[in-house]
């Protein structure tokens, strides 16, 4: 018997529990895989709180690596033994073994273990799509990137120290601000203590920033658009703290900013694009330009617990469930 993490009501960590499942042979276009290393993301917390609603019963997260067990008929994009990851299609990775529509299995090279690529599948396609396509980064710019510290955002840092971006990473401690640093961030604001706007306006001689990336929402949303220069770009790209509702004329009176609201469905397919994304991110990994393995880690059975640690706002870089 296989097991899975599922709900059946939204609500707090308390309504996630392990089930024991039935995982079948693959039908036509699928691949069962046996998973590895599961990523927990902030993404899992909409779904399991209702702000993205999903039928329920359901299971939950969409980002794992495994190895493949078996194919379906016509399946001739991944074969028995390749060592494979995903970050879309169906709610379910919170499990052992699961089945998968095979075209959004990304085939993993070698010299990258399980536990980082867990680590890189979501949020390191996250910081390519947001870095080299939404609002693509040449080098030189100046931006604003809100929690770099979390586990996007310390792939974010050293992205950008990559490009030659000077990155301006807002963090909540001190901690997490030693963090952001040591892994490229340039410069950092301490959000308990420091005023954002006050501080990127000092560090920009007044001028603001080309774009904000925002994965906070509401409680960073004045200060974001406050931040930026005339014809900026607001990248709002997560509502960790609560949804953005915008009056589209403060958009005309901070300076005709920009606004987008990116989903990664839309930057990722077809097929061949999303690996085109995982080959640029694997060769920034390999060629030692971005490091990514799990801050902390749990039990399968103690996805309630990762969740709590993650709400708390207490962590920093990524979380992995092991099965």
């Amino acid at each position: 018997m296989s097991q899975a993490i599922v709900f059946d009501r939204v609500g707090g960590p308390e309504v996630l529990r392990l089930e024991k499942t039935e995982v079948g042979k693959p039908g036509p276009g699928q691949a069962r895989v046996r998973h590895h290393a599961i990523a927990v993301n902030f993404i899992d917390i909409y779904f399991r709180t209702g702000l993205y609603p999903t039928p329920l019963p359901s299971g939950l997260g969409s980002d794992a690596v495994g190895v493949v067990e078996a194919v379906g008929e016509g399946v001739d994009c991944v074969a028995v033994g390749d060592r494979v990851g995903y970050l879309i299609g169906p709610q379910g990775a919170y499990s052992d073994v699961r089945l998968m529509p095979a075209q959004v299995l990304i085939p993993l090279p070698e010299g990258i273990s399980d536990q980082s690529a867990a680590c890189l599948m979501m949020k390191g396609m996250t910081a390519q799509y947001l870095f080299r396509q939404v609002f693509p980064l040449q080098g030189g710019e100046t931006i604003l990137y809100h929690a770099a510290a979390g586990g996007v955002g310390l792939i974010a840092c050293q992205w950008a120290r990559a490009l030659g971006v000077n990155m301006i990473g807002t963090v909540s401690t001190d901690e997490k601000a030693a963090i952001a640093l040591a892994h490229g961030c340039t410069h950092t604001i301490v959000t308990s203590r420091e005023n954002i706007v006050d501080r990127v306006k000092e560090l920009t001689n007044g001028q603001g920033v080309a774009v904000v990336y925002d994965s906070v929402g509401k409680d960073t949303l004045d200060a974001s658009l406050n931040c930026l220069r005339p014809r900026g770009t607001l990248v709002s790209n997560g509502t960790s703290s609560g949804p953005v509702v915008i009056d589209t004329m403060q958009l005309a009176m901070k300076g005709s900013l920009w606004l987008t609201r990116p989903a990664m469905m839309h930057y990722i397919m077809p097929r061949a694009h999303m690996l085109s994304m995982a080959d640029e991110l694997f060769g920034m990994v390999l060629g030692g330009k971005i490091q990514s393995v799990p801050s902390y880690t749990y039990p399968l059975q103690a996805a309630a617990l990762a969740h709590s640690a993650l709400e708390s706002r207490q962590t920093t870089g990524s979380i992995v469930l092991l099965p």
